[in-house]
């Protein structure tokens, strides 16, 4: 039968297991006829309450206290990103949803390469980066320039992500550089049939753009500026729910590199994905498996015809726990916290006022306090480094097909590179950790997070 993967389900596996096995302290979950409480007012995208970053970017306005709840999103800007520093690159333990101050978040260990790319990285005891930009989209043309990793087990995703778990997704599996998979999902619905391959040259070898026009009414994936696959909004009716299933809520751009194939991963993840992950493969190098992003655009799209909610042009919010296009709002609403204990309901709550506002904010998500602040970390933080957070010094061969040799003198590795956080390849509930621990040891989304991905993968 054939297998697809909803970076969604997998999530929520992950955090059940790392609750589980102890290596967090019970934290309030929240889903369907479950909202989160006041006092832990935010749904992360890991089905989890708190507050400080679990309000910004993944915080789900369906299942948290109230629609205040989770902070508005910065709205959609033209931009070219050129990917070759990490000056516009924050962790998520330090963004407070500033996005003046930083493009992308981070969540593991980003490495500047050659000056003109970033290294997306995998390291062993780690599942691998993210980056996640910080103004959303919603409708319009998005594309990324990039590499891809390779090797049993080893997945490279370039996706379209919202709050209510709408997916629009490039993913990339390392046994496969012939093939890009394009797919969708409609508020982390799986779909069997929304899975569909498109051919392209060698990804590893070959530097390709990847484009996803994203209309109201249709969704087409590109590859070098060649249409690939269209879907039609009106193909995607579903009786039983009366509905659309089609994406349609503002999203992150995230780019990212994982390991779907782990022991502790569900079969289906595992056969999906190539086979297990060889930590000892030729394909890594300086101790990681590598993505290489040299550009990201983005040309922001006007609202669907009719739209009647335009209150202001900063930020997107919901006026309806649906989250359909029909209940996205425009306005000027604040889109920043002042602490990593503040909320959308309480903006202004920090505990370090007095402090450097940066230095508070770290400080305040590296704290072992609850409630939880950071989604994936308990009491907030405690970040380290996922492997090597430069790239400096001589590598050997590859093995990678002619794919570039990222062992480079001059790569930067900065504060910015290393979080301890886990982090959602894609949708719905759960966790992938890039936790940043030495192999072996099991922090709360460290190795643990690998599972998530797979039972939430699995289709049967």
């Amino acid at each position: 039968m054939k297998h697809t993967y909803s970076l969604a389900s997998a999530l929520a596996a992950t955090f059940s297991l790392t609750l589980a096995q102890g290596s967090t302290p019970s934290i309030p979950t929240c889903g369907p006829n479950q909202p989160c409480g006041s006092s832990t007012p935010c749904c992360s995208q890991y089905g989890q309450c708190g507050v400080g970053a679990y309000c910004l970017g993944g915080c789900d306005p369906r299942y948290s206290f109230d629609l205040d709840s989770c902070v508005a999103a910065p709205m959609c800007q033209n931009a070219d990103y050129k990917l070759n520093s990490l000056d516009d690159v924050q962790q998520n333990n330090i963004y407070l949803g500033d996005a003046s101050t930083a493009n992308w978040v981070s969540s593991g260990t980003p490495v500047v390469y050659n000056g003109d790319s970033i290294l997306l990285t995998m390291a062993p005891s780690t599942v691998g980066t993210l980056l996640m930009s910080t103004h959303y989209v919603w409708y319009g043309q998005i594309s990324a320039t990039l590499t891809t990793s390779q090797g049993a087990g080893v997945v490279t995703a370039f996706i379209l992500m919202s709050d209510v778990h709408d997916e629009i997704d490039f993913e990339f599996v390392g046994v496969d550089l012939e093939h890009a998979q394009s797919n969708y999902y409609f508020q982390g619905i799986t779909d069997y049939d929304n899975e569909q391959n498109l051919t392209v040259s060698n990804t590893v070898s070959n530097t390709h753009t990847y484009m996803i026009d994203w209309q109201p009414d249709s969704l087409t994936w590109y590859i070098d500026g060649v249409a690939m696959r269209t879907k039609n909004r009106n193909e995607t009716w579903n009786a039983t729910t009366s509905q659309y299933h089609y994406p349609q809520s503002p999203s992150r751009v995230q780019l990212s590199l994982w390991p779907a194939g782990l022991e502790k991963n569900g079969q289906g993840t595992i056969d999906w994905s190539g086979g297990l992950v060889d930590w000892n493969s030729a394909y890594m190098q300086n101790g990681y498996y590598y993505a290489n992003v040299q550009e990201v655009k983005v040309e922001c799209y006007n609202p669907p015809q009719g739209f009647a909610n335009n209150h202001g042009n900063k930020a997107y919010y919901y006026d309806s726990t649906f989250g359909t296009n029909d209940t996205v709002c425009t306005g000027n609403n604040n889109t920043v916290l002042a602490s990593f204990f503040a909320t959308g309901d309480d903006p202004k709550t920090d505990p370090n006022a007095s402090s450097n506002t940066k230095t508070a904010g770290a400080s305040s998500a590296s704290a072992s306090a609850t409630p939880q602040t950071v989604p994936g970390v308990s009491g907030g933080g405690n970040a380290g480094n996922a492997g090597s957070d430069t790239s400096s010094g001589s590598a050997g061969n590859s093995g990678a097909n002619g794919g570039n040799n990222p062992g480079v003198s001059g790569s930067s590795g900065t504060s910015q590179g290393g979080g301890s956080t886990q982090f959602s390849q894609g949708d719905s509930q759960g966790s992938t950790s890039s936790s940043t621990a030495a192999p072996g040891k099991k922090v709360a989304g460290s190795a643990l997070a690998f599972v998530g991905f797979v039972v939430g993968c699995l289709v049967i």
